[in-house]
C-alpha cells in the first residue's frame, strides 16, 4: 500500500476493505453473493425453484441457454475487496467485456508491455499494442485503474546485480506511465528469477526484492494523471508454492512481508494446477487453502494481516485434455466450450474434491477427453474462499469466461 493516504476511488476501495474486521465482513458478504444469485436468476426465470438449481447443478442446455444473460444492473458490485481483471491482446473479448462490466473491477490489466535487454542497455516493448480509445473509454465510464502487465525478460542476473540497469528499467517504466497516463503497473518477474536460480542465492535474492520495493517507491511518488492526490500503484505477481511445504524458489511469507510497503497487491496465480501431461482439474480447491495457508496462516508474522493484499486468481477459461496414451490438449475458453456443448450434448459432472464441473467426450477419431471448464457454482466457492480469507481476486482473462460469470462479481 501506498505510505501516502490518497483519496482516489481505487485507493478508498483497498483502505475500506483494510479496515473492516475479515471475517465477519466475509460472512455478511459471502450472504450477499448468494442471495444476489438467487435474485438474479429468479429474474430470469419463470420457475425460481428450478433457476436456483440450474445456477448451481447445470446440464448443457442451462448453459447454452443462460450463458449470455445476464442481470440488467451490470454495474453493482457484489464483490467488496479488490478484484483486478486481465486483458490479452489476442482475445478482443476481453476488451468489450472490460467496457461492459467496468464498474465491476477496481483494477484492469492489459498484457501489453515487456522489458527486454538490448545489448548492454533496456528496452520496453508494447507501446504499439496500447490502445488509446478503449482506455479514454473506461476513465469516462468507470473508475477502474489501468494497469498495465509489464513482464521482466531482461537476464535477470545482470539486471539485479547492476545498480544501473536498475534504475534504467525503473525509470522506463514510470516514464512510460507518466506518458501513457497509466495508473501503474502490474509487474511479472518471479517465475522467470526462480527458472534462472537467482532466488536460490541469498545475495541475489535480497538484490531482487529491493528491486521491486525499489520500483513500488518509485512509483508510489508520482500523482497519477486522473487524480493528483493518488499515486501510481504496484501490483506484484507471484506464482503458487509448488508443493506443500515452500521451496527455496517459492514465493513466501517472508517475502509478503518484505515487499508490503512498496507493492499494492499481489496477483497469486492459483490455476493451472493440472497439465496434459497429468490431466485434472484446473485449480483444486484444497490445493488453493493449502497456498493461502502457507502464506498467510504462517505463525509468528504479519502475513496474516496483509490478506487483503492477495488477489487469488481465478480463472475464466477451462482445459480440453486427451485421454488418450499420448495425452494432448490444452486450454479452452468460452466459444469453444460451448461449440463442445452443443456437438456432443455431454453429461456434466461435479467433481467434489476438486469443486469443479467436467464432462467427458469423444471426438471423431474416437480420443476420449475430459473438458473442465468453470461454472457458476466453481467460481462461487472461489469467491467465498477468497472472502473468507480476506482477500480480493484476480482473473485470467475475462474475454476467455461466459457473460454470466460477470454477474457474480
Amino acid at each position: 500500500m501506498a505510505k501516502k493516504k490518497t483519496a482516489s476511488s481505487g485507493h478508498r476501495e483497498l483502505k475500506r476493505v483494510d479496515s473492516v474486521p475479515n471475517r465477519n465482513k466475509s460472512i455478511i458478504t459471502i450472504i450477499a453473493i448468494i442471495i444476489a444469485i438467487i435474485i438474479a436468476y429468479q429474474f430470469r426465470h419463470s420457475s425460481s425453484s428450478s433457476s436456483v438449481s440450474h445456477t448451481f447443478d447445470p446440464n448443457y442446455q442451462n448453459i447454452l441457454t443462460e450463458n449470455s444473460r445476464v442481470s440488467q444492473n451490470s454495474s453493482h458490485r457484489h464483490y467488496t475487496y479488490p478484484v483486478l481483471a486481465y486483458i490479452t491482446p489476442w482475445n478482443s473479448r476481453g476488451y468489450e467485456m472490460a467496457k461492459t462490466f467496468n464498474s465491476k473491477f477496481t483494477h484492469l490489466s492489459p498484457v501489453w508491455y515487456d522489458l527486454k535487454s538490448q545489448q548492454t542497455s533496456l528496452v520496453l516493448e508494447g507501446r504499439h499494442n496500447a490502445d488509446k480509445g478503449w482506455i479514454s473509454e473506461l476513465k469516462k465510464s468507470g473508475e477502474a485503474l489501468i494497469l498495465p502487465r509489464v513482464v521482466l525478460e531482461a537476464f535477470p542476473a545482470e539486471l539485479v546485480r547492476k545498480k544501473k540497469l536498475r534504475n534504467k528499467a525503473i525509470d522506463l517504466i514510470v516514464t512510460e506511465c507518466k506518458e501513457m497516463g497509466y495508473d501503474g503497473i502490474v509487474l511479472e518477474s518471479w517465475s522467470r528469477w526462480a527458472a534462472y536460480g537467482i532466488l536460490h542465492d541469498p545475495n541475489m535474492r535480497n538484490l531482487a526484492l529491493q528491486f521491486v520495493k525499489q520500483l513500488g517507491e518509485a512509483l508510489h511518488s508520482i500523482s497519477s494523471e486522473r487524480n493528483s492526490e493518488q499515486q501510481l500503484q504496484l501490483v506484484y505477481v507471484i506464482g503458487p508454492p509448488s508443493s506443500e511445504k515452500l521451496q527455496a524458489h517459492d514465493f513466501g511469507p517472508k517475502d509478503l512481508e518484505t515487499l508490503s510497503e512498496a507493492v499494492d497487491g499481489f496477483s497469486l496465480m492459483t490455476y493451472d494446477f493440472s497439465n496434459p501431461h497429468k490431466p485434472g482439474p484446473n485449480a483444486p480447491m484444497k490445493w488453493i487453502q493449502i497456498v493461502l495457508q502457507l502464506l498467510l496462516d504462517t505463525s509468528g508474522n504479519r502475513a496474516k494481516s496483509l490478506a487483503p493484499k492477495i488477489l487469488l486468481g481465478i480463472n475464466f477459461y477451462g482445459n480440453d485434455f486427451s485421454l488418450s496414451s499420448d495425452s494432448g490438449g490444452g486450454a479452452i475458453i468460452g466459444r469453444g466450450y460451448l461449440t463442445l456443448l452443443e456437438k456432443h450434448k455431454p453429461e456434466l459432472q461435479w467433481d467434489k474434491n476438486s469443486g469443479e464441473h467436467f464432462f467427458l467426450y469423444t471426438d471423431d477419431k474416437d480420443i476420449k477427453h475430459a473438458v473442465f471448464y468453470p461454472s457458476l457454482k466453481s467460481i462461487s466457492l472461489r469467491l467465498e474462499e477468497a472472502l473468507s480469507w480476506g482477500c480480493g481476486i484476480s482473473i485470467w482473462e475475462i474475454g476467455q469466461g461466459l457473460d454470466y460469470f460477470f454477474d457474480l462479481l
